[in-house]
């Protein structure tokens, strides 16, 4: 006679999954990085969690190892006489001397008390010891030089500990060292769990040892378990929230770095129902992850679509060769504009789009009475000719003309390109000496304080007034200049000085002081920060592969930038600040509606798991 209980019953937990499938695939939230042995989602390049699906694997995880997802059948042997047999077939291996690690310890294992049991089982499932119902043990500490990658036998390293799945390398060890390791030897279906920082955010590090590393020898800091019954349900335990919950616990806050020691493995509390059951629920559980993968593939192909058709509208408005082709594009874009940037990449696409037709005259309309850009560009050469004769500036080499080669694009009427030099009064960056930095002080900029449209001064360290009065000399910030960071990860990102904060910069940071009074600081940031200016930084930047590379200084006074007249660089300032706070106030719709969603899918979730307590 079987013994459904309420979620069973129904065939509920398939029902909780189709009857929220919107609720799964809107569960979305931006990744903060893939962890070491994990498996990122193939969404945006791993940038996108897909978090409802990801809590809906978890939850069948949790119903699974608690009895919850199959229904209980009285014919079934008890947990109790398998694990009685398994302690027989344990002890005669003992008594054989015949386990696979002859230092492991044989000591008997604590008896499980009242308070390490986590949750009340069904009839017929027992609690038990990992170390009772398995044999553990870790790897041998091979040197260094002993591995190859050509051939051998093959060795499983904490790095081939990943989350659900062995990660495959090529390393080999002599096939000479099996008789000698033979007792650190691994078959297909033990399983493979990281001592070393177990878990990342995806979940704990163990994995079935798969057909392609049967017999291969395991390395230090590797533990491996091998099931006297069924391993595919010890696995899937091991695999549930409520294991990974229970290591993250016990290292969580304490500022120790994750190392298991093997009691942390023997002694684990694992719950076991009868072995018929077990079958039934690895079933169950491959069916509905099943259809988790489905529903995974649906999503990323509908968000990949997506993405696929923004990128489309955006580049129709982009590539439009005059005014009414353009005007046909937005209006396109603007039928279905709350259907469109309803993702983080989709609103950053429209960030970027906005600065490109900004910075190619797309954006505002040209209006004939401002005064050309070509005039604005005499009166620049005619005011820097007079501060070389006053030897307030030194002279530069003149650049060659621009040729229609280096012009990316076709300019509206009163527009005209310039190299950087030529609008700028100095370029130069900060100090190369290594800065003597002091607890308090003048403050001291480096590449870090600048992102793109934002100075952040209070990222800063400090040096004396007497370093800071010898690292401003013929460098000096002023309000309204222009800093770029041409050392780091953020090369290319610009920002205004909008502060009267004296400050010193280093060497990672350039500076740029345009001729205020005929090009606006929030032009050239507009420009420096958009798709056409970091692609100037992008090519130019030199040692890239080798480190982090740089963006050198003559390279920058050669950026072709185009260069609108006054009256418009005020117009598409304006506008570009309008924009831009309308895509704050999408993001911000969107960062709540999907803070929304994670909480329905965390109150899905529990009141699932109540429902079945």
């Amino acid at each position: 006679m079987s013994h459904p209980n309420s979620l069973v019953k129904n065939n509920t937990i398939k029902t909780l999954i189709t009857d929220n499938i919107d609720l799964w695939t809107s569960a979305i939230k931006k990744r903060n990085g893939v962890g070491r042995g994990g498996a990122a989602s193939s969404v945006l390049k791993g940038k996108i969690e897909l978090t409802g699906i990801k809590k809906l694997r978890e939850l069948i995880l949790e119903l699974a190892v608690r009895g919850k997802l199959v229904p209980q059948d009285d014919n079934d042997e008890p947990a109790s006489v398998l694990l009685e047999r398994i302690a027989k077939e344990k002890a005669q291996l003992i008594a054989d001397k015949n386990l696979s690690n002859k230092k492991q310890k044989q000591k008997p294992l604590p008896a499980i008390t009242e308070e390490e049991k986590p949750f009340e089982l069904p009839k017929g499932w027992e609690f038990e010891r990992l170390g009772n119902c398995s044999t553990v043990f870790s790897g041998s500490s091979f040197k260094s030089g002993d591995f190859n990658s050509i051939s051998g036998i093959r060795v499983i390293k904490i790095t081939n500990a990943g989350v659900g799945k062995l990660i495959e390398t090529d390393e080999f060890l002599p096939e000479s060292f099996l008789e000698k390791y033979q007792s650190f030897q691994v078959f297909r279906n033990d399983m493979i769990l990281a001592l070393t920082r177990p878990y990342i955010s995806d979940g704990l590090k163990v994995s079935l040892c798969p057909d392609s590393y049967h017999e291969s020898l395991l390395n230090q800091r590797v533990a491996a378990i091998r099931a006297f019954q069924y391993p595919e349900y010890l696995f899937l335990n091991l695999r549930s929230p409520y294991i990974l919950n229970l290591y993250k616990n016990r290292f969580g806050g304490n500022g120790l770095q994750p190392n298991l020691k093997m009691s942390d493995v023997t002694e684990l509390v694992v719950a076991i129902p009868p072995l018929a059951e077990q079958h039934r629920i690895v079933a169950k559980v491959d069916e509905l992850m099943a259809l988790c993968d489905q529903l995974e593939q649906q999503t990323e192909h509908s968000l990949s679509a997506h993405k696929t058709l923004v990128e489309v509208l955006l580049a129709a408005l982009i590539q439009s060769k005059n005014n009414a082709e353009f005007q046909q594009s937005w209006q396109q874009l603007n039928e279905h504009f709350d259907l469109l940037f309803t993702t983080e990449a989709s609103i950053e696409q429209l960030k970027q789009t906005i600065l490109q037709l900004a910075v190619m005259g797309k954006l505002v309309p040209q209006n004939s009475n401002d005064e050309p850009a070509s005039v604005l560009l005499e009166r620049i050469a005619a005011e820097k000719a007079q501060l070389i004769a006053d030897k307030k500036i030194k002279k530069q080499k003149p650049l060659p003309v621009i040729t229609d080669e280096e012009k990316p694009f076709t300019l509206p009427s009163g527009w005209s390109f310039s190299h950087m030099q030529d609008i700028c009064s100095l370029i130069t960056d900060g100090t190369h000496q290594t800065p003597k930095y002091s607890d308090s002080g003048r403050p001291f900029i480096s590449a870090q304080c600048v992102k793109p449209f934002n100075f952040m001064p209070e990222n800063c360290r400090y040096v004396s007034e007497e370093h800071y009065q010898n690292y401003i000399k013929n460098r000096k910030p002023e309000f309204a200049d222009v800093l770029l960071a041409r050392v780091g990860a953020g090369i290319g990102e610009a920002a205004k000085i909008d502060t009267d904060l004296e400050f010193a910069i280093y060497v990672s940071t350039g500076l740029l002081k345009p001729f205020k009074e005929f090009l606006l600081s929030e032009y050239l940031v507009l420009w420096l920060n958009s798709p056409v200016g970091r692609g100037y930084s992008e090519r130019n930047t030199l040692g890239k592969g080798v480190s982090q590379g740089n963006l050198n200084l003559s390279l920058i006074r050669a950026f072709v930038i185009s260069i609108p007249p006054l009256a418009e660089q005020h117009r598409i300032v304006a506008k570009v600040d309008e924009l831009m706070a309308l895509c704050a106030q999408l993001k911000t719709r969107l960062t709540e509606a999907q803070t929304t969603q994670l909480h329905l899918a965390d109150a899905v979730v529990s009141n699932a798991l109540n429902e079945v307590i």
